[in-house]
């Protein structure tokens, strides 16, 4: 039903704009045809759920069914969503106060619930802080973050009424981490963070994929729609293993902030990252897949957040897909659910 409901809704004309857009989008890569590419995207829906834009950055006109039939889709991601995480519990990841008071041993920072703070114990949490970071309790794509600077008020009063202040919509502060040195060469103003993938199956936590996010533009933020860079991890190495991607689609060898190359960068603590994501992923039973954005510290790893709703499109770019092979099989295996 979700592949009918998805169909229909481009019919109705409610994404037939965006749609337009991204056929044009394919024409210019590959001179396709743009009756043609419709029909193929509709084709490719009902087939393996697959969206427009799946079409689109995935690459679809460039292969045959069999490896279509191989890739993570939008519907195939909510599937899996649907079968392995419990809605009822969604809220301890989506609300940021919630998500640290229950994994505070993974997190390797202070940090308050607003609506539990009062003045006296917010100038104790300050009193050996100089830059704080305040978060709304729920959002996305790094909005409504603060980097607030303890100097920048004439004093903590001033400071605490602005944390408290409704209109912010605030929920947490947290104390500022610092970032391993080996990040900060790759991009020095944003703590740069490693997605991985997790997934539990059969009571044992697995890492679909791990890749690298740093921030870019002078950003203090590495999310993919403040401009951000994605590039994907050898877990054995601890190397980045391709050139990054961002959400439009530009591919960069070098990070065009820093001038650093990309692929063959070293990165720190990357199995000791791998194994503090599975080991959160065992929290919480009742959700099972999960997208951890995890920083790195000159002590090592710390967990930033947990996404219930992880990304399916980073390792499976052509620039990183050269076979052609996507992530479908690979949950199948691991939740044979999915492919019924």
């Amino acid at each position: 039903m979700s592949k009918l409901r998805y169909i229909f809704r481009i019919l109705a004309g409610s994404s037939f704009k965006r749609l337009h857009q991204v056929i044009g989008r394919v024409k210019e890569k590959s001179g396709q045809n743009r009756i043609y590419t419709f029909f193929d995207m509709l084709v490719c829906a009902v087939r393996y759920g697959a969206g427009y834009h799946d079409y689109l950055i995935f690459g679809f006109w460039a292969m045959n069914a069999k490896q279509r039939d191989t890739y993570m889709t939008r519907v195939r991601n909510k599937r899996l969503i649907q079968l392995v995480n419990d809605p009822a519990e969604e809220a301890t990841f989506t609300h940021k106060n919630l998500f640290n008071k229950r994994f505070t041993p993974y997190l390797g920072r202070a940090f308050l619930d607003i609506a539990e703070m009062d003045k006296a114990t917010f100038e104790a949490f300050m009193a050996d802080k100089e830059v704080i970071f305040a978060k709304p309790n729920v959002g996305e794509s790094g909005k409504g973050i603060q980097r607030l600077k303890k100097a920048d008020y004439a004093d903590l009063d001033e400071m605490y009424a602005y944390v408290t202040d409704p209109a912010h919509n605030f929920g947490v502060i947290e104390q500022e981490l610092r970032q391993h040195p080996d990040l900060n060469t790759l991009y020095p103003l944003a703590i740069n963070s490693y997605r991985i993938v997790t997934l539990v199956a059969n009571g044992e936590a697995h890492c679909a994929y791990a890749v690298s996010k740093s921030g870019n533009e002078g950003k203090f933020v590495d999310n993919m729609e403040n401009s951000g860079l994605c590039c994907p991890i050898d877990q054995e190495t601890g190397k980045i293993a391709g050139c990054a991607h961002t959400s439009a689609l530009i591919n960069y060898d070098e990070h065009p902030y820093t001038g650093v190359k990309l692929e063959g960068f070293q990165l720190p603590y990357v199995k000791e990252a791998v194994e503090l994501a599975k080991k959160a992923a065992m929290e919480v039973e009742a959700i099972r897949y999960v997208g951890w954005d995890v920083c790195v510290t000159p002590d090592g790893p710390a967990i930033i957040e947990g996404n219930v709703y992880p990304g399916y499109d980073f390792w499976q770019l052509p620039e990183h897909t050269p076979d052609k092979i996507g992530l479908y099989p690979y949950y199948c295996e691991l939740v044979p659910e999915l492919k019924k």
